[in-house]
């Protein structure tokens, strides 16, 4: 009975440790999860490159709002203010969110939607002078080309639907991460670590490199697939925390009448920083989306370091009493989910570490094409084999 070409290509022999029927299928778990996967990490992985330099290629492409320059001291518009120039800017539309950015004090991002409970693809971003009330269009936030690498790397243009497939071929990814270091690693006794063997066939010194370079990449590879799974579920994360935490915290107004007037947006961060000492607002819901209930201002406070600066505390405020009516805790998986994005972008490091992550980005896709190649390739030759033995038979 003739090898598998496989059993030859990672380099084992007949007696050694790992059993021939163990390598077949571990073998054929790696083949088959990265086959089926392959197609999609490729674009999740050529998509992702520049969204890693999104800020960046937004100031190239003059897509990023310039604020003007002004006095230091130049006193800015309370909250209310804001809301009624951007209700100004967009009439007939009303506030969903308005978010704060640390590096850029001076202003306020507005999202704004027919309705308060529009899904957020439908919604329109710009960006409020803080001390004047003008407002910015921001075109990489609405449909700009960072936004279509976006789409394409979230849900490729299909919602739900299109993220849940995605983390079906994340958990593929991980598990063919996992199934190719089981490969490889009785592999790496064999062979001096590093070793690409230049006297072999084309087909093997490809094979060295897809391993070498697998496991250069594998903590990364793994950090970002198991992170990708997780924004992926997202919208599911948010559902369960709406019908588990969010719900609790709002059922004593369970019945009461819709409102009719909102109380102005003045104080709010104050009273959110009264409760919350030592955090930072990042971004308030207000009443009706999915981040707030009917009744509520959702203040979201992030810690002061840059790690907690991702681990968003919500403080609810009654819209029509300004009265603090709940500070949540944090469950688990809001906490996972908050954590997730920046270490899947490579948000944590400044420049250095997008280079990082934009050359294992790169590296990896080395990898996925040259898995493409030596499935290929073995498929050729296995192809002669199988013939002659049919004629054989």
């Amino acid at each position: 009975m003739t090898r598998p070409s496989f059993v030859d290509g990672f380099g084992f022999s007949e007696g050694y440790e790992m059993k021939s029927k163990t390598i077949r299928r571990w073998s054929a778990v790696h083949t088959w999860t990265s086959l089926i996967c392959t197609v999609f990490l490729l674009l999740l992985a050529l998509t992702g490159l520049p969204l890693i330099f999104h800020h960046e290629i937004d100031h190239l492409l003059g897509d990023a709002a310039e604020l003007k320059q002004m006095p230091a001291d130049t006193p800015r518009l309370d909250l209310q203010q804001l809301v009624a120039a951007a209700e100004k800017h967009r009439p007939g539309e009303v506030m969903q969110y308005f978010g704060f950015e640390d590096d850029e004090p001076n202003a306020a991002i507005a999202i704004m939607a027919p309705t308060a409970g529009t899904e957020p693809n439908s919604s329109h971003t710009f960006m409020l002078d803080a001390r004047t009330g003008e407002a910015l269009e921001m075109p990489s936030a609405n449909g700009g080309l960072m936004m279509v690498m976006l789409r394409l790397h979230v849900d490729m243009f299909a919602g739900l639907p299109g993220k849940l497939l995605l983390a079906f071929m994340g958990v593929l990814f991980v598990v063919a991460i996992i199934s190719g270091t089981v490969l490889y690693l009785p592999f790496m006794r064999r062979l001096k670590f590093a070793t690409v063997r230049q006297d072999k066939s084309t087909r093997l010194r490809w094979l060295d490199l897809h391993n070498l370079i697998g496991v250069v990449t594998l903590t990364w590879a793994l950090v970002v697939g198991v992170t990708g799974v997780i924004s992926a579920c997202a919208d599911l994360i948010i559902a369960a925390w709406r019908n588990d935490s969010l719900s609790a915290m709002v059922a004593p107004y369970r019945d009461a009448p819709p409102l009719t007037q909102l109380a102005p947006a003045t104080r709010l961060l104050d009273i959110a920083k009264d409760v919350a000492p030592g955090m930072q607002p990042d971004f308030i819901a207000f009443p009706g989306t999915r981040f707030s209930s009917e009744h509520h201002y959702a203040v979201f406070m992030k810690g002061s370091t840059h790690l907690t600066s991702h681990l968003l505390t919500p403080v609810l405020i009654d819209a029509s009493t300004l009265q603090v009516t709940a500070v949540a805790e944090r469950p688990w998986y809001m906490d996972a989910m908050g954590m997730s994005q920046p270490l899947h972008f490579g948000d944590y490091g400044g420049m250095p570490m997008q280079i990082l992550w934009a050359t294992l980005d790169v590296l990896t896709i080395v990898v996925l094409g040259s898995g493409v190649y030596l499935w290929v390739v073995r498929r050729k030759a296995a192809r002669p084999v199988l013939e002659k033995a049919e004629s054989v038979a």
